[in-house]
This record gives C-alpha cells, structure tokens and sequence, in this order.
C-alpha cells in the first residue's frame, strides 16, 4: 500500500512517499480504507521528535482519518463493510499513523460518521473540536447556566470550544478580532471583546475562563474567575513563564488544569465522539475552509503548516 512515513525522527525532509506492506488485522481492531487525513500541528511533534512517543519504524505520520470499512476483525462488533469512519487517536503512543491507503484501527478508537455529514469536513475538525470537547466536559467538567471566557475565539480551537460551550448550557463571552465579532455571533455568543484590548475593561466574572493564545497573562484570569473558578490551560506563551497572585488563587479555591488531547484516555475520546457525533449531525463544529492536497504533498502540508502558509485554513490529504 501507499503510505507517508518515517524511518527516524527529524527535520521534514524525513517524510517518504512509498510502499509499505498492509497492516496486519488483529482480532480487535477494524481495516479501514483512508479517504483524507487531516494534518496538525501535533504531527510535526511527533515526525521531528519534539513529542517524545512510542514509534516503530517505518513510521506512517498522521493521527486522524476518515475512510470506509473494509474487514471487521473477529472480535468486533458494531461496525460493517463499506461504513464511513474515523478516528483520531492513530500515530503515537506505538500506533501506527494513518496516512496510508489502509489502516488498522482498534475498534475502542474507531467512530461512525453521521449519516448526511461531509468527511472531508469532518476530519478537517476533529482533532480542534475533540480537543475542546474533552477540556470542557472532562477536564472543566462544565456546569449548564455558567458562564465561560474564551479569549482568541475565532480560532480552529476557539469556535469549537464556543460552539460546544453553547450546546453544553453555557453563557459564552469570547475575545477576538473585530471582524470575528459576527462569526461568532452566529455561533451563540454571547459577547465579544476586542482582544486587542485589556480583559481587565470587562465586568463580568466567569466560572470558566479558556486562552487559546497564550498571550492573556495569567493573573489577569485569575482575577476575573468567580470563587471556585477554573482556568484551562491549552498553550503556554512564549517565555513559557506565568506569574500570579497565589495566595489570591487559593483562598478563592481556584484552578488551572492543563490539558493535552495526546494524554486523552480512550474513555475520553468516546465520550467525546459521542458529543461531536451530536454536533456533526446537526450541522455544527463544520466551519474550518480546507485545503485540499493529495497524500503525496504530506511533506509539503507540514512545511506549509510550520511556516503558517495556510491562511487559516486546515490542511486535509486526499487519497484516490
């Protein structure tokens, strides 16, 4: 089969175009033939190394995809030849990846698509919304009526966590750029804020405060959180530095959780397939633009990517 892959971690010059032989079918695990993957910014992590993970080599690069059925191993149930599927836990932790013809993937990680919705524009969102799914519903364990601050809202991740916030009985308030203002407006929101300007001008008080950007300061959270609020942390800023009043936060019995989708348990990942299969159906978390390049420019995507040659738009891989 034709596969992207690596024979060691490094630069992006290590991507090879080529055959590798079909991946053996375990009793567990589903044969799916791959239609488009989309590539992230966590698989340049993985490919040069940055994230430290199980691999063995050669190493097929990607973590999420949709494709079709082609077998069920022998302990599987639930899914059927020629289903549309996908998944987005492939590609680390010793799983093969999934830019390839054909992949094996366990059926615990495995998901239906919803009848009606796009692939290409699901795969497109997976990674960005299941991220945002399990920070809200598992991390923030989230309560209906509360409200939630989402600053750089306008982002991939940041109009998943607005749209799903909503869903989940949210009052969401968001910081953007202007010209986001009406976007997300037609998400649910609330309000929105000039992310140009201090978080400090705002009033209210959150239960929930989520920076997508890594440029709000810490300490400025922490002081418009409300008694027993929580910040979630996705990014860092640059000097990877924060300072904050501690003796503020902890008589206010507040929190920061961090939170990486790389470290999701499986029952994570199912629980929020179930909430994205929910949305996918309904029309919503689709509204990433693509960009569209056949599996042979996987080079090419992670170089676009890393160099911010996308114009905000999410590169997905096609395969014939």
């Amino acid at each position: 089969m034709k596969a992207a892959y690596i024979n060691q971690v490094g630069g992006i010059d290590e991507i090879r175009i080529g055959e590798l032989p079909m991946p053996e079918l375990h009793d567990n695990e589903v044969m799916i033939k791959t239609l488009a993957v989309s590539v992230n910014f966590v698989d340049t992590f993985v490919r040069s190394g940055g994230f430290k993970t199980a691999m063995d080599f050669p190493f097929v690069i990607g973590r999420d995809a949709v494709g079709t059925v082609v077998e069920v191993g022998k302990a599987v149930a639930g899914f059927h030849k020629d289903e549309l599927v996908w998944t987005n836990s492939m590609g680390y932790d010793g799983r093969p990846g999934t830019t390839s013809e054909f992949v094996a993937v366990p059926k615990s990680r495995l998901y239906s698509v919803p009848e009606g919705t796009n692939p290409i524009k699901l795969v497109a969102s997976v990674h960005s919304s299941a991220t945002a799914a399990i920070l809200l519903a598992d991390i923030l364990q989230v309560q209906s009526g509360n409200k939630i601050l989402i600053e750089g809202a306008a982002g991939h991740v940041g109009t998943k966590l607005a749209t799903l916030a909503k869903s989940l009985g949210l009052k969401v308030l968001t910081t953007s750029n202007i010209r986001d203002f009406s976007k997300l407006k037609s998400l649910g929101v609330s309000e929105s804020y000039d992310y140009h300007d201090s978080i400090s001008a705002i009033t209210d008080k959150f239960e929930y405060i989520v920076d997508t950007s890594g440029k709000v300061d810490l300490q400025d959270n922490l002081a418009k959180l409300t008694l027993h609020g929580q910040v979630g942390l996705i990014t860092a800023p640059k000097t990877n530095q924060f300072t904050f009043d501690v003796r503020q936060m902890y008589t206010s019995a507040q929190a920061i959780k961090g939170f990486v989708i790389s470290h999701a348990s499986v029952t994570q990942l199912q629980h929020a397939s179930e909430l994205l299969n929910d949305n996918f159906s309904a029309g919503k978390l689709l509204d990433d633009e693509t960009l569209q390049l056949p599996m042979e420019k996987a080079a090419s995507a992670q170089e676009m990517l890393v160099n911010g040659n996308t114009k905000g738009k999410k590169i997905v891989l096609t395969f014939n």
